[in-house]
């Protein structure tokens, strides 16, 4: 069986190299190839799920936006758990810090932006993270209206202590994901934001 199943593989891997004679060789890759392949080729259908309602009409749109919905709150849930008894007063607080701290000082618009927050709801947040002392904000020269936004000292210690349990807390909202799943899902999450991104520049 194993045998059998072996030399299949490797018939597949001539087929994968002469199909992508430019391509540098990798598993990942490969992996990616071998699902196209398999979908092009009709080895295998992945079962259509069932879901509530879907006998009476709902649709896998609405059952996706609701399921998105959902796991915002669980995700939120988690973490106003991981927050309590910081200086932390929601979630939206910690994720604008980790950002400056990825990416580093940005103008505020900016900010607000990558975080995908209406200008007022991003400007209350910003002013209370400068409040507690854990961003400041300076003039640009060439732009009087807006500000340069960077994350303090106090800011980074503060996001420091919180990171384990921050950490904690994504990983209770992916639990139950093996890493091949999150993978997947991630390169779904990513199409969708990416389009919904461009649709919003556009």
């Amino acid at each position: 069986m194993y045998y059998d199943l072996t030399v299949e593989l490797i018939g597949l891997v001539k087929v994968y190299e002469k199909e992508t004679e430019k391509q540098k060789p990798d598993i990942n890759s490969f992996g990616e190839w071998l699902n196209e392949y398999i979908k092009k080729n009709g080895k295998t259908k992945l079962r259509e799920p069932e879901w509530e309602g879907k006998s009476n009409g709902r649709s896998a749109d609405s059952l996706i936006n609701t399921s998105l919905v959902h796991l915002y709150r669980y995700a939120k849930l988690q973490a106003k758990t991981a927050i309590s008894n910081t200086l932390f007063s929601t979630p939206d607080d910690f994720i604008y810090l980790i950002n400056l701290t990825s990416f580093g000082s940005m103008t505020k618009t900016a900010l607000i932006k990558l975080n995908v927050h209406e200008k007022s709801a991003g400007i209350q947040i910003v002013n209370r993270l400068i409040t507690n002392g854990l961003v400041e904000q300076n003039e640009i020269d060439s732009d009087k209206r807006n500000r340069i936004i960077s994350i303090t000292p106090k800011g980074k210690q503060v996001l420091e202590e919180s990171i384990d349990n921050i950490r904690q807390a994504s990983r209770n909202v992916t639990e139950p994901l093996s890493e091949l799943e999150k993978m997947d899902l991630i390169r779904l999450l990513t199409k969708l934001e990416d389009f919904h991104e461009m649709k919003a520049k556009a």
